[in-house]
């Protein structure tokens, strides 16, 4: 299993730019497939946008397509969102899941073994 610490949430306005940032350790990062996932009061997790071990493919919900970018650097064993033009709708408790294995992109929640605690990006309208 590896370690996930998410960072770089917090309070913005509509419009406005965060970034997160997903820490790891404990194994070997590079050979994880990772992804962002959010979950809002009352809702299930949803997924949010993925990046394979490599970091040649990525995916993205819908939602968040054009606006948000996922990328790693595994030198540095971080992955991040950077989320752009950001709405209300997108308030939520960001999560960061990690799975080894494939080549291909996760984007199920079962594919994610390893999660971290959790980072609140609440935005005001």
């Amino acid at each position: 299993q590896v370690q996930l610490v998410e960072s770089g949430g917090g309070l913005v306005q509509a419009g406005g730019s965060l970034r997160l940032s997903c820490a790891a350790s404990g194994r070997t990062f590079g050979g994880y497939n990772m992804g962002w996932f959010r979950q809002a009061p009352g809702k299930e997790r949803e997924f949010v946008a993925a990046i394979n071990w490599r970091g040649g493919d990525t995916a993205y919900a819908d939602s968040v397509k054009g606006r948000f970018t996922i990328s790693r650097d595994n030198a540095k064993n971080t992955n991040y969102l950077q989320m752009n033009s950001l709405k209300p709708e997108d308030t939520a408790v960001y999560y960061c899941g990690a799975g080894h294995g494939a080549n291909y992109v996760y984007t199920r929640l079962v594919d994610f073994t390893s999660w971290g605690q959790g980072t609140q990006v609440t935005v005001s309208s």
